[in-house]
């Protein structure tokens, strides 16, 4: 199948249930408690993700100074606090992990 016919379907089905949850959404009336609960949603995600990454090596936790990716996550988490800008944190973070790996 062409790559491009795929692409164009995934394409469409993502939209379609964006869509479809928005217009919902839009028509009908969302409880207060919903709304704040799914306020929630996307820092628990990006949690999930970001966590074991920062916690775990090889399946095991390692809260060690030799885990360059916890070092390199606390620095971003100090940068996010004074800077409060996404793009200077993701940056930086990169950046400090980048100097562990290569001079240690």
């Amino acid at each position: 199948m062409n790559i491009w016919l795929v692409m164009l379907f995934g394409g469409l089905i993502t939209f379609g249930m964006r869509f479809s949850l928005i217009f919902l959404f839009g028509r009908l009336k969302v409880p207060e408690t919903m709304r704040r609960a799914l306020h929630y949603v996307p820092p628990a995600v990006l949690s999930a993700i970001i966590f074991p990454e920062l916690f775990l090596r090889e399946g095991t936790l390692d809260l060690s100074m030799e885990n360059f990716r916890l070092l390199a996550g606390l620095a971003a988490v100090l940068i996010a606090w004074f800077s409060r800008n996404t793009l200077v944190t993701i940056i930086a973070g990169m950046a400090v992990l980048f100097l562990l790996q290569f001079f240690l």
